[in-house]
């Protein structure tokens, strides 16, 4: 079974990686693709350009663990990075192979708001990233899908290529790019938020020293 994570990576942190380790060893997952949004359509366009994104994508996965791995086709695509076209793209790819979509809380709550998400659904597993013992209050179209769709057993999934929900309790980092991208532009040190390697490339690079006001979305 291949995980899916997507997201803008602007930058990439250790609670981008942590979730995935630990969603990919509960699961037994082949892979974790870390796949960067060109431009994404829920949120403000990323501060830092796609060629700089996927540079550090590339500095922190150096030395990650087997299994983790760079997928650049939503940088590649023109127009907004939706999701469903990702998927479609990965299913002629693979075949049937069983794959899961991991998302944060936040994301899966926001479903019912994304571009065709019925036919997300229908092409992958949904991998819900939870706290331990997190409640959720479902929107009323998603708690529909959810008494249908969710499974108690995980080995379950690796069973079909797509449909399921199931929730994955992690060890949550209250880390965001957000706060990485503020504490660099006011000459604060983040180092032990994110791979050593990246912010000494950020630095280097000279980028997120100045922000706007506008730099408010948390990832």
């Amino acid at each position: 079974m291949i995980g899916i994570f997507g997201g803008t990576f602007d930058p990439i942190h250790y609670g981008h990686l942590r979730t995935a380790l630990e969603v990919k060893q509960a699961l037994g997952l082949s892979e974790v693709r870390f796949i960067p949004a060109r431009l994404p359509p829920h949120r403000a366009p990323p501060v830092a350009p796609p060629e700089a994104r996927r540079q550090m994508l590339k500095l922190a996965l150096k030395d990650a663990p087997a299994g983790f791995k760079l997928d650049e086709r939503e940088l590649l695509r023109s127009g907004p990075s939706y999701m469903v076209d990702t998927l479609r793209s990965l299913r002629q790819e693979l075949g049937q192979a069983p794959l899961a979509l991991l998302l944060g809380v936040d994301a899966f709550l926001g479903l019912p708001t994304w571009h065709e998400w019925r036919e997300i659904l229908r092409l992958a597993h949904l991998i819900v990233m939870s706290r331990p013992g997190y409640s959720l209050d479902f929107p009323a179209l998603l708690q529909r899908e959810w008494e249908q769709r969710k499974v108690e057993d995980p080995t379950s999934l690796a069973k079909m290529p797509g449909g399921a929900m199931y929730f994955q309790p992690v060890v949550q980092l209250e880390i965001s790019s957000s706060f990485i991208r503020t504490s660099l532009a006011k000459g604060r040190d983040p180092r032990y938020l994110l791979p050593d390697s990246v912010l000494a490339w950020i630095r280097q690079e000279g980028y997120y020293q100045l922000l706007n006001s506008e730099d408010r979305y948390h990832e």
